[in-house]
């Protein structure tokens, strides 16, 4: 815990900080910064002149909320609740935190087991569209479950759609999934996801800015999403509008210099524009989680090579591929003929036909050449497979 001589008093001071001031507020991480959070503290306290950056109405509401703040109470109710307040300067704080300079938290509430600094160190976020398709989550919940059986965390906003989708998956391999909640973390939210909820507490970690009780509000979700994005090592978008909040957190990881990944989906569904948009800017394109971890991860650990299936005629030299790619369709050819179309000698284009002969491609008629029904057949399927 920071907060020199007197730890407590930090303690103290960071809770009523919470209940008085919303998340992300940057003048209000300034006052911290510059003056401490005894300062601040207690020129809330005492009614003082107004701190710089605020209009004397803004300054009333502080006051306002400040007088009815209980810290100890706040501290009491969470520590029933099997919750934690983590400070920075704190063991388990998570440094990365530290990047959102005077928008970092001024605490976070933790409910689980886990140390939060530990499981932060290698994670994922994988965020998206709440009315999400059976595309999008399936996408969500294959891709955390690739990622939990790699040994990475999976974060998100245990939200309906692709949240809950990326939590399941987690959860379902075995792994570490961790959810940021917009209210106070005693209080699941959404109500039809208490379930899900209570059951990362038990096997993750439920995290969030707002003290025991908060509420969500509509800003409190996108101010959220600043705490994700950094928290993790990237930011995986599955599915999402244009207007999305999941790509308030993409371009918060950007922001912070960390990765952008996204799901691609079809080009006419409306639910994957805003992915789309992302990945024509600086997003990279992933589409499970070896991809995911290729770039997340450290050095080696790679995806392997994608390629399509190896055909037969994929073992032939070239020099064979270019005589039996010189044979007509549906007739049969003259040595000389097929020898002109694959640019080589007629003695060579010879040797190489009694060569695809014995192979199976091609059968002799007279004094030409012709492709068998089977290589036919194969020759149609590797067009349509192009």
């Amino acid at each position: 815990m920071s907060g020199g001589d007197d730890p407590d008093g930090e303690l103290l001071g960071r809770a009523l900080l919470a209940r008085v001031i919303e998340p992300g507020d940057e003048v209000a991480g300034r006052w911290v910064r510059e003056l401490g959070v005894g300062a601040v503290v207690r020129r809330l306290r005492e009614r003082g002149v107004a701190l710089p950056g605020v209009s004397d109405k803004r300054w009333a509401g502080l006051l306002a909320r400040a007088g009815r703040a209980e810290p100890r109470r706040d501290l009491a109710v969470a520590r029933d609740a099997g919750v934690r307040f983590v400070c920075p300067g704190d063991a388990e704080w998570p440094g990365q935190l530290d990047d959102l300079g005077d928008a970092r938290p001024l605490g976070l509430w933790v409910r689980g087991r886990a140390s939060l600094r530990m499981w932060a160190l290698r994670s994922v976020a994988v965020v998206g569209a709440r009315a999400c398709t059976e595309y999008g989550a399936h996408m969500a919940a294959a891709l955390a479950a690739g990622l939990a059986e790699r040994g990475w965390v999976v974060v998100s906003g245990g939200a309906y759609g692709v949240d809950g989708a990326a939590h399941r998956g987690a959860l379902g391999a075995g792994g570490a999934t961790v959810a940021v909640l917009a209210c106070g973390v005693d209080r699941p939210y959404p109500r039809g996801h208490t379930q899900l909820i209570t059951r990362i507490a038990e096997q993750g970690l439920v995290v969030g800015e707002l003290p025991p009780g908060d509420h969500p509000t509509p800003s409190r979700f996108v101010l959220r999403n600043r705490v994700i994005a950094a928290l993790t090592r990237g930011t995986v978008v599955v599915e999402a509008a244009y207007r999305s909040g999941s790509l308030v957190t993409a371009r918060a990881a950007q922001r912070l210099g960390r990765h952008t990944m996204g799901v691609p989906g079809p080009a006419t569904s409306g639910l994957s524009a805003g992915v789309h948009e992302l990945l024509r800017q600086e997003a990279v394109l992933v589409t499970d989680a070896a991809e995911v971890v290729e770039l997340v991860g450290d050095m080696g650990e790679l995806a392997p090579e994608r390629r399509g299936p190896v055909l037969p005629r994929d073992l032939l030299e070239p020099a064979a591929r270019r005589v039996l790619a010189a044979l007509p369709g549906h007739r049969a050819a003259s040595a000389d003929e097929i020898a002109r179309g694959a640019q080589t000698t007629q003695d060579d284009a010879i040797a190489r036909l009694y060569e695809l002969r014995s192979l199976g491609y091609v059968e002799r008629h007279g004094d030409g050449w012709k492709l068998t029904r089977q290589a036919m057949i194969s020759a149609r399927s590797d067009r349509q497979g192009c």
